[in-house]
C-alpha cells in the first residue's frame, strides 16, 4: 500500500473518530499569529487569558502592539508564561511586520510560501513550528505543521526514524499528501487530539483509533 494510502486512511479514521476541530482558535489572522507566538512552553487556557487582555485593552492589532511600550506589553500577556522572553518575540515579529511589509499581513502572505517562510524562521523566536502554525493557520499557506505528538505518533508507528528531524517529518507529509491547505489544517489537529488522549509517554493503545496501524 502506498504512503499516500495509508496517511489518507490514517486521516479518516481521526476524523471518523473526532470529527472536524476546527482550528486555529482565533478570531482574525492576527489573532491566530499572536497566539502561534504566545502558545510556545504553555497551555491554551494560558494563552486566551493573554489574549482578551490585549483585546480588552484595544491592543490586537499590529499597530497597536508596535506602539506598546514592550513592559506594558508584559504585563498583557503575563498569564502566558515567560512573559517578557515572549514580549520581546511579539515586537521582534512587529518590528519586521512593518520593517519588510509596512505592518500590513496581506502584503505579507502575498509572498511566496519558501520565501516567506525562511523570513519568518530568521525573525528572533520564531522556529519552523511557529512559522509553519502562522503560515498554515494565519495565511492558509499550505506547509504542514509537525510538532512533538506528530513525530511520538509517527515514529512509534514505525512510518518514520524517532532520530528524523522536523524538517524530515514535514517532507514525509508533504511529499506523500496532495497539497491542500485544509487537509493539512485538520490532519494536524486531529494528531494534537490523539496526542493528547492516546500516545502520551506512556502508551493507551487499546482505544485508540489508529492502533490498527501499529
Amino acid at each position: 500500500m502506498s504512503k499516500t494510502k495509508v496517511l489518507l486512511e490514517i486521516y479518516q479514521k481521526m476524523l471518523n473518530s473526532f470529527g472536524q476541530q476546527k482550528w486555529w482558535p482565533g478570531e482574525t489572522p492576527f489573532e491566530v499569529i499572536i497566539g502561534a507566538i504566545l502558545t510556545q512552553n504553555t497551555n491554551w487556557s494560558n494563552v486566551e487569558k493573554a489574549i482578551r487582555n490585549l483585546r480588552t485593552a484595544r491592543k490586537l492589532s499590529p499597530k497597536a502592539i508596535h506602539e506598546l511600550d514592550i513592559t506594558e506589553l508584559s504585563g498583557l500577556i503575563k498569564p502566558s508564561g515567560f512573559f517578557n522572553i515572549k514580549a520581546r518575540r511579539l515586537k521582534s515579529f512587529i518590528n519586521w511586520l512593518f520593517l519588510k511589509y509596512e505592518g500590513n499581513l496581506s502584503k505579507l502572505f502575498a509572498q511566496d510560501l519558501q520565501t516567506l517562510r525562511n523570513e519568518l524562521m530568521a525573525v528572533k523566536g520564531i522556529g519552523p513550528e511557529t512559522a509553519d502554525s502562522i503560515l498554515l493557520y494565519a495565511g492558509n499557506q499550505p506547509t504542514f505543521v509537525v510538532d512533538a505528538y506528530t513525530h511520538r505518533i509517527f515514529s512509534r508507528h514505525g512510518f518514520i526514524p524517532e532520530e528524523s528531524s522536523y524538517d524530515e517529518i514535514k517532507s514525509f507529509f508533504e511529499d506523500n499528501l496532495p497539497k491542500d491547505v485544509k487537509l493539512y489544517n485538520e490532519y494536524h489537529a486531529l494528531l494534537v487530539k490523539i496526542g493528547k488522549i492516546f500516545c502520551k509517554p506512556k502508551k493507551n493503545c487499546e482505544e485508540c483509533p489508529l492502533k490498527d496501524f501499529l
